[in-house]
């Protein structure tokens, strides 16, 4: 039985270290001390793994010492690959995570990476890493794989299990072994591409295809609006054909599809060629926010309120629906945006860390029974429990007339029908 070691504890190493914690002996390593108390308490608080698969994990122990990692044979690191403000690879995580694994690991070690990085980065990033804090010779003391991760949170549907498996590696033999042990827990499959760059390449361009998708309909959505049409009618309409993509207008946040595309166009730009779709698609999404901010501001001067003075309710702040994460969400940016011309903003959430986003953001999370009727009521983020409560519910929070936006459109049925408040969606 292999000794396997999951280095970053996120959504995606979690996931990784309670299935193969079922099967091998598994240590989970994580520098946030109040995550390892959690999880050694088998309490998840992203609500992505539940307490009875935690507890079924016997062979599965946690730490905050990398120390706690020798003696492993594989290491599986798991860690964000964020961008800098200048929206610049940010490997900083990686480097560190690839140094801390060095000084552990022993001969015969395989290492595996499932963070996105550009096509050679594992190679040319990650592994001088390993070599230098190891002082052993990569191909020939340790061997490396990469196998990105392609879990989507907040998705039971689509989980470690249920996904085809990417793995790739330096050699046939790490190749496998990483086929065979990915193969014990993942039922959908597993894909063995030719070369760990092949792997790099696929999953970046995963989440850069779905960025370039979503941009075409939010810019889509931008001229529907001025031609005064509805962009969900328009997309009714052609997605009766068999082979419309359907995908929805809406922000782009996050760590995966607001971030990935930037690695591959450093990667472009290295070698020489000037990207454009990708870099253009990445300028449209951006921009969503301030477009939003900008038609909330128009409906509300139509219905003849000033918006110094103003008030709005913002439902939902982080980046997706039932998901607490709240990294790179636009809502902040669409908050920030309104605030500046002069509407006061309450904003809630029932899944974000009211304290991690006041430290972070400075904005005050109310609770959700805090909220008092505002010119302006705005569903960013469509969360089951803000949903469950109807569209009454949103009628009791806003003024009439007043104004409903409603950005994923889920109150449209009703909202057309009512006469006393001012509906838009993207």
């Amino acid at each position: 039985m292999e000794r396997i070691a999951i280095v970053g504890l996120g959504y995606v190493g979690i996931q990784l270290a309670v299935t193969l914690g079922r099967k091998h002996q598994v240590v989970g390593l994580d520098l946030d001390e109040q995550k390892i108390t959690n999880y050694q308490a088998n309490y998840d608080a992203t609500g992505e793994v539940p307490e009875a698969e935690l507890r079924a994990a016997t062979h599965l122990e946690f730490t905050t010492q990398p120390l706690g990692l020798k003696g492993c044979d594989i290491f599986i690191i798991a860690v964000p690959t964020p961008v800098d403000p200048e929206k610049n690879p940010d490997f900083g995580p990686l480097v560190s995570a690839s140094r801390t694994v060095g000084s552990v690991m022993a001969p015969g070690a395989t290492v595996v990476y499932e963070s996105t990085v550009y096509p050679g980065a594992t190679e040319e990033i990650c592994v001088p890493e390993l070599e230098k804090k190891s002082g052993l010779t990569w191909k020939k003391d340790f061997f490396v794989g990469y196998s990105p991760e392609r879990i989507n949170p907040g998705d039971p549907e689509h989980t470690l299990v249920t996904i085809i498996k990417v793995v790739s590696a330096d050699n046939s033999e790490s190749l496998d072994l990483l086929a065979s042990l990915y193969g014990e827990v993942v039922t959908a499959g597993i894909h063995r591409a030719p070369s760990i760059r092949v792997a790099e390449a696929a999953k970046v361009i995963e989440n850069t295809q779905r960025d370039l998708n979503v941009a075409l309909v939010n810019e889509l959505a931008v001229l529907f609006d001025r031609l005064d049409i509805n962009t969900r009618d328009v997309l009714d309409a052609a997605g009766s054909k068999w082979n419309f993509l359907p995908f929805q207008p809406g922000l782009v946040g996050g760590h995966c599809i607001g971030v990935d595309p930037y690695y591959l166009t450093h990667k472009a730009e290295m070698i020489g060629y000037q990207p454009e779709v990708i870099l253009a698609g990445r300028r449209i999404n951006d921009s969503m926010a301030e477009f939003v901010a900008g038609k909330a501001l128009q409906l509300i001067a139509e219905k003849g309120i000033n918006t110094s003075g103003a008030t709005a309710n913002v439902l939902g702040v982080t980046f997706k629906e039932n998901y607490p994460d709240t990294r790179n969400s636009q809502v902040f940016t669409l908050i920030g945006t309104m605030e500046k011309s002069g509407i006061t903003v309450s904003a809630v959430d029932p899944r974000a860390d009211a304290s991690m986003v006041q430290d972070e953001t400075g904005i005050r999370l109310k609770p959700v029974e805090e909220l008092e009727p505002a010119d302006m009521t705005l569903l960013a983020v469509p969360h089951q429990e803000l949903c469950e409560r109807g569209y009454e519910w949103i009628k009791s929070i806003t003024r009439q007339p007043g104004v409903f936006i409603d950005l994923q459109a889920v109150f449209r049925a009703p909202a057309s029908e009512d006469k006393m408040l001012s509906y838009w969606s993207l």
